[in-house]
Parts: C-alpha cells; structure tokens; sequence
C-alpha cells in the first residue's frame, strides 16, 4: 500500500488508515515535524517500521530518532535507488543509518539542546508562545526560557531570528 500526506498530521492519519510495511517519513514537515510523527505514529503502532529522511543530522535528532525506534535514516540527496534498497533491508528486519548522516550527527557544532531545537523549529513555522507550548506539551514560561536560552546562543534579538540564524548554520 502506499500513500502520501501534506503534513505531520495528515502522515499519522495515513499510517494508521493503511498501515505501511516501511513507512517513510521527511524529517521537516509543516505542521507537526517528522519526530513529533513518528512518535504519534509508535503511540499507536509501536511495531511500525520507519525510514525518516534528513537534510540535517544534528546528534539531537539522531538520538531522538533513535530513540522512538525509528530503524533507518538516509539523506534526502540519496539515490532513488539506495532508499529503495533500504527500505527493503528494513523491511527484511535490519537497521540502516547513512554513514553520512551518522558521521554530521558526530561533528555538528550546534550549542542547542534538542529541547530549544524543538522550540525553535516550530517558532520556525510561525507558531505564538501558547500555540508551542500547546504543540510540545510544555508551560508558557517553560517555552518562553528556551527561546531566551536559544537566542542568546544564537546571538539575536528575536526568536524568529534565532530560529532563521539555527537554520542557516545548520543548527535545526
């Protein structure tokens, strides 16, 4: 079976309508990103299989990745046909993750924690403090500290500067 989705949301609803052998999911989505999906998805079909797609291996997101379950992860600039292939040694019942991204994970240099690379990513999708807080599940003021933390790391006056300068360096 195979389907496709706009969005976060829309991936979960997908997942559990059709339930795919190796779901593949892009790590940057617009709304709920891909580790908020996956771990929605595993809340619900723990034993789902999934291939997660980056641009960017930050060790956060690897380790996050990781840690819902999640068994492959391949650069989205891979050939068609290495996905493929991995897709099927997941499906076999292997793990796969690119040396490539394994090896950006390793030399990142971003001073985030994966807590204010959460925040920042949805500040990045134009989100208020209440609809963030809401969104990971976290207190206003909670929300409102890693932002602070974020932009004084990035250097900037504004959260969505601080979250355009992570993007730029390869911080998210």
């Amino acid at each position: 079976m195979l389907a496709e989705a706009v969005d976060g949301r829309d991936a979960v609803a997908a997942t559990l309508a059709h339930r795919p052998d190796v779901l593949v999911i892009d790590l940057e989505m617009p709304g709920l990103d891909g580790l908020g999906t996956v771990g929605e998805v595993r809340r619900r079909l723990p034993e789902q299989v999934v291939l997660m797609l980056t641009r960017h291996a930050r060790p956060g997101v690897l380790r996050s990745a990781l840690k819902l379950g999640v068994q492959g992860l391949v650069s989205k600039s891979a050939d068609p046909a290495h996905i493929a292939g991995v897709i099927t040694a997941l499906h076999e019942g292997r793990r796969w993750i690119d040396p490539d991204v394994s090896a950006a994970a390793v030399i990142s240099d971003s001073p985030l924690t994966d807590r204010e690379v959460e925040v920042l990513r949805v500040t990045g999708e134009g989100c208020s403090v209440a609809e963030i807080a809401n969104q990971l599940h976290l207190a206003q003021g909670t929300v409102r500290n890693y932002l602070s933390n974020a932009m004084q790391k990035a250097q900037t006056g504004t959260r969505h500067e601080a979250a355009r300068y992570a993007r730029e360096h390869d911080w998210l």
